[in-house]
């Protein structure tokens, strides 16, 4: 492999390295405990993913802010589920199924404040996917680029994987598509053959 190919090579595992590590911030507004709405934001991924979310509250007085970390699977799994938080918390789990992550927050205000703008907290979110997610200090014993390598190698087995799916994706739907098509075959003889009869 020429020097060429295997820095095109590096760059494209490293552009798809970035795109599943993804963080936010915003501001949270407080609404008083009967009024609260959650705020989700919400990543596909695959089952047996290690995922970890790390959340970072800013300062505000007479608030409590809480997140809970769910997905939309028919099991409605519940992955954690955190109260009070004021400065930084991390959630790690293992996925149990193919399914949108939620990670929803709510800022409460204390009884005795009413809602007004400048009650509000800053949320600072990041959320690990897949190789990203792994703790950097079980490689410590290795050389850097050996670490950097074991990692693209977790990237690289997650392409693999999501390949995999859509690959069986795409064969349920051709199977659909013919069993579509050998209905409306035999719908058709028939509406025919019920004309001319």
């Amino acid at each position: 492999m020429s020097y060429r190919s295997f820095s095109i090579f590096l760059f494209l595992v490293y552009v798809l390295s970035t795109a599943i590590v993804w963080g936010i911030k915003f501001d949270l507004s407080a609404v008083p405990e009967h009024s609260v709405v959650p705020k989700c934001i919400s990543q596909y991924v695959t089952t047996n993913t290690l995922v970890v979310v790390t959340v970072r509250v800013g300062v505000g007085y007479n608030q409590k802010v809480d997140v809970e970390v769910t997905d939309n699977s028919d099991a409605n799994n519940k992955y954690g589920h955190k109260r009070d938080i004021n400065e930084e918390t991390r959630l790690a789990f293992t996925t149990h199924a193919n399914a949108d992550i939620s990670v929803c927050f709510t800022n409460t205000l204390d009884e005795d404040f009413q809602p007004n703008p400048q009650y509000h907290r800053m949320i600072d979110l990041d959320i690990d996917i897949g190789a990203e997610a792994i703790d950097p200090n079980q490689f410590e014993k290795l050389k850097p680029m050996e670490a950097e390598l074991r990692k693209l190698e977790q990237v690289v087995q997650e392409i693999v994987d999501e390949m995999d799916y859509l690959r069986q994706r795409e064969a349920r739907m051709r199977d659909t598509n013919e069993s579509t098509n050998e209905r409306v075959k035999w719908f058709s003889l028939a509406r025919l053959f019920d004309y001319f009869v």
